[in-house]
């Protein structure tokens, strides 16, 4: 049975495999990505955030998705280029994923099913949907893609 995010391996842009166990211990903002979506410059505020908050023990996850209107058609080092050279993105970036329907990742049906969204669905409504996770491993919140990165500091800070 899987009691925490720790359970979960994923393979990191790179393709390796990362186990979330690695980040024991921190607050962990899990969100799932788009270079092209209306919301892509989101990425500044949540490097922002790292920048802000890493050495308190935050980390900032993302994961590209190309399942909401096709906005991430790129491979994984595009996708890794794109951010490092648009939003100077130095958090954690994961494998293209599937958030939704039968190839959901795993870590995201967890996520999925421990924070529903409105009136209890478990669906991804849109990239850059937001997972916050306690230094525990346990999913505390999840915030919708219009949710701008800063105004969820505060929660941040109370995990910190």
């Amino acid at each position: 049975m899987t009691t925490s995010i720790y359970d979960f391996s994923v393979n990191n842009i790179q393709g390796q495999a990362i186990s979330m166990a690695e980040f024991k211990g921190k607050a962990i903002l899990i969100v799932n990505t788009a270079s092209e979506c209306g919301f892509t410059p989101q990425y500044r505020e949540l490097e922002t955030l790292y920048q802000k908050h890493q050495s308190q023990g935050l980390v900032v996850l993302g994961f590209p998705c190309n399942q909401f209107g096709e906005q991430e058609k790129g491979d994984n080092q595009a996708i890794s280029t794109f951010c490092q050279l648009n939003f100077g993105v130095t958090f954690p970036l994961f494998e293209k994923i599937e958030v939704n329907g039968a190839n959901t990742a795993p870590l995201y049906a967890y996520l999925k099913h421990s924070a529903k969204g409105l009136l209890g669905s478990e669906r991804i409504k849109w990239n850059f949907t937001k997972f916050l996770v306690n230094k525990q491993g346990k999913v505390t919140q999840r915030f919708a893609p219009t949710t701008k990165p800063m105004a969820i500091e505060t929660e941040i800070l109370k995990l910190l």
